[in-house]
């Protein structure tokens, strides 16, 4: 796991946001001002993963999604046991739903 941000819960609990290798790999080839949009997204995610924008992902109840903008997507994971959301893809649209984990 990599990348490791904390927020604070819309009623007072505080998520964590790791990344996963593939997902910091894939936002470090992003476009910097991308870079910086999901920057944005992370710490809403953190303070609130299910907050209005986000969806379920169909056929994949374990997973979830955000658009950035019009063309990029994070695909994460909620893990209320440990406050954690798991960024497992951050991509272009059409690429990102290919090869999501098991």
């Amino acid at each position: 796991m990599g990348k490791d941000q904390g927020g604070t819960g819309a009623v007072g609990r505080s998520y964590h946001v790791q990344f996963t290798r593939k997902a910091e790999q894939e936002l470090r080839e992003l476009p910097s001002q991308i870079q910086k949009r999901v920057g944005r997204w992370v710490d809403l995610l953190a303070e609130n993963p299910r907050r209005t924008g986000t969806r379920q992902l169909e056929g994949r109840p374990e997973l979830r999604r955000v658009h950035v903008g019009k063309d990029y997507v994070i695909v994460y994971m909620i893990h209320e046991e440990e406050i954690l959301v798991l960024v497992v893809r951050v991509g272009h649209r059409k690429e990102v739903y290919r090869r999501l984990p098991d």
